[in-house]
């Protein structure tokens, strides 16, 4: 990615916002949200993939890599539109305002797209039958992604490699005859995509009238259970009945003894070099539509990977391989021109990863959070980062700044109240002016670290299987307190 001006963002998912529908949506909050952002001066917007999650409710474990979040809909622009009526919005469950009650909130958005989907069939919303007629079949991945989600439904959620073995396998006359029998339920997914193109291209333009670019996110990986497998399974490290041979994770460090064991199916690169990398080239056109810079989770796969038995109990008996290197990023070059690629390049990493970085001038992440173990050398200390780089307070993996805090050992505790020359006592605006004040190119935090906010406003805990992704904002919170102070922030730091 070529240098950027020196800007400021903020990282918030947009099912954090506030609003009565139980989770954070594309409606009235994001733009408000989108207005705060300009008057603040904050140039970037970053958010978490916006695919449909599943179990676990992980934006980062998705039903396809393609497709848009509808639970994220927002009902307030679905009656606009004409898809719901007032009536349809008038008699909302009593969600709680902070936080995301996944199980009940799915449900009900579920029901809601339902309503929507029978005012479109009935012909209420007859106006937009063209409309979306139009841009499905502009979506090359749609047909695959709606048959996978109504066999899903047919077959009560359960994962793909469970189905039978004509659907799992993908016999032409059985897709055949299932896109006849589910002709329904494949609709109303295609309109539920329909409506959550439409109403994300709105929020997009208007970030962009008011000076604001959107950070995405692009896990390396994909979810085993997903349409991106089950319809390109000879892309994946599979067997002949579509289970994995080999799966992705990180082998035993400092911080785990027997590593992580994702469970997510590995690539046959090679494959993937003979058709030119198309599956990759496709799936990158589809987040950049979306965004306008896209950050990549887990760059360091493109050089090297843990590659782990899919039987294995655990990472501890992986081997490294060697990733498609620099063959992927010239395609994707020769594709797209220049890269508007950040490469998240934390952990322990070989020096190959950073050499690959480098090469295609993409900027890494560094961490504040990880600097005061008292090393003086450490590189995530901000007079060692690069220019060419985005800097954090933290990321949706780590604690809240203050949390983070509350829970250091001494050691750190007393290296960071020398190095940031405070006593502790306001430690998130001493670490966000940190980041802000050092030399590199893009300073990003946490919403939660602005607001001051302790561990129990942390998005993700690695490792948690539930509890996760559910902080909510209040909208008094967005005070014009809070956006004079971010606004003379981001003057003093040069990045306005």
């Amino acid at each position: 990615m070529p240098p950027m001006q020196r800007t400021s963002g903020v990282l918030l998912h947009p099912s954090s916002l506030w609003g009565r529908f139980g989770i954070g949506d594309l409606g009235p909050a994001a733009s408000e949200w989108i207005r705060f952002l300009g008057e603040t001066k904050t140039g970037l917007w970053q958010i978490l993939p916006l695919g449909p999650t599943g179990y676990g409710d992980s934006p980062y474990q998705t039903f396809s890599s393609f497709a848009g979040n509808t639970f994220l809909l927002s009902p307030t622009r679905l009656v606009r539109d004409g898809f719901l009526t007032p009536d349809d919005v008038e008699d909302v469950p009593d969600f709680p305002a902070d936080r995301i009650d996944f199980g009940w909130v799915i449900g009900w958005k579920d029901d809601l797209l339902d309503t929507a989907y029978g005012h479109f069939k009935a012909g209420d919303a007859a106006s937009w039958r063209l409309e979306v007629t139009e841009w499905a079949a502009a979506q090359p991945w749609l047909d695959d992604y709606a048959l996978f989600r109504a066999l899903k439904d047919e077959y009560g959620g359960e994962p793909w490699t469970t189905w039978d073995q004509a659907v799992r396998l993908r016999d032409a006359d059985a897709l055949a005859e299932a896109r006849t029998r589910l002709a329904d339920s494949v609709e109303r997914h295609v309109l539920g995509q329909f409506l959550f193109a439409r109403q994300w291209a709105e929020v997009k333009e208007e970030a962009h009238s008011a000076g604001v670019r959107i950070v995405g996110d692009l896990p390396i990986f994909v979810a085993a259970d997903s349409a991106d497998v089950w319809a390109n399974q000879e892309l994946f490290m599979l067997d002949d009945e579509g289970q994995p041979l080999v799966v992705a994770g990180v082998p035993p460090d400092y911080f785990s003894a027997t590593g992580q064991l994702w469970g997510n199916p590995l690539y046959r690169w090679d494959r993937h070099h003979e058709t030119g990398f198309a599956w990759w080239k496709a799936r990158l056109r589809s987040v950049l539509d979306a965004v306008d810079i896209v950050r990549i989770d887990h760059f360091r796969a493109f050089a090297d990977y843990w590659e782990i038995p899919a039987d294995a109990p655990t990472a501890e008996t992986g081997r490294w391989q060697y990733g498609p290197g620099d063959a992927f990023f010239a395609a994707i070059r020769d594709e797209f021109g220049e890269l508007p690629i950040i490469a998240e390049d934390l952990g322990e990493l070989h020096d190959i990863v950073f050499e690959l970085r480098d090469r295609w001038n993409l900027p890494g992440m560094s961490v504040l959070q990880f600097a005061f173990d008292g090393d003086p050398d450490n590189d995530f200390l901000p007079h060692r980062y690069r220019e060419h780089s985005v800097a954090y307070t933290g990321t949706h993996d780590n604690d809240t700044t203050v949390g983070w805090w509350e829970s250091a050992s001494d050691t750190e505790k007393n290296m960071a109240r020398n190095y940031l020359g405070t006593d502790g006592d306001d430690i998130a605006a001493a670490m966000v002016w940190a980041v802000w004040a050092s030399r590199a190119e893009v300073a990003v935090a946490p919403l939660q670290d602005f607001l001051r906010l302790g561990t129990e406003a942390r998005m993700n805990t690695p490792g948690e299987p539930a509890g996760n992704w559910s902080w909510r904002l209040r909208q008094e919170q967005l005070s014009d307190h809070l956006a004079s102070e971010m606004r003379a922030l981001n003057e003093a730091a040069h990045r306005v």
